[in-house]
């Protein structure tokens, strides 16, 4: 082999360890209620991406340390409140919603990340459209 590829393969790996593609990422909210006449479409930021993973098929001879399962969160984030319009005046009409700044590869906390992939959609809207640009 040569010294170029050898070179090239111990930088991948090593980089590989390190680094990852999590980052905020551009996403659409559809929110509605029953009382209200639209169904709000939120653009905003989630954290998305690939986060290095180590899992083995002898996990009963390794350290529970040595085994990873990150998955990519937030690391910073805000909260915005968007008007639902078409509200009759007994309603609510706000709706916070996060808004994510920075993201990280960790652990997945349940207070304010949904740790399990869906496979039904349920963003969509069922009433009239208006769009919320934040």
């Amino acid at each position: 082999m040569s010294p170029f590829f050898v070179m090239s393969l111990l930088f991948g790996l090593t980089f590989g360890q390190t680094a990852s593609l999590c980052a905020p990422s551009e996403y659409i909210i559809h929110v509605e209620k029953r009382e209200c006449a639209y169904c709000l479409a939120i653009n905003t930021t989630i954290c998305a991406g690939f986060c290095m993973t180590r899992d083995s098929n002898g996990k009963k001879l390794l350290l529970k340390s040595a085994l990873s399962q990150n998955v990519c969160t937030y690391k910073e984030m805000l909260y915005q409140t968007a008007l639902i319009p078409g509200c009759p005046h007994h309603t609510i009409p706000y709706y916070s919603y996060p808004v994510a700044v920075s993201c990280k590869c960790g652990k997945c906390n349940t207070d304010y990340s949904d740790c399990v992939h869906e496979k039904v959609r349920t963003n969509y809207c069922t009433k009239p459209q208006k769009r919320c640009n934040m």
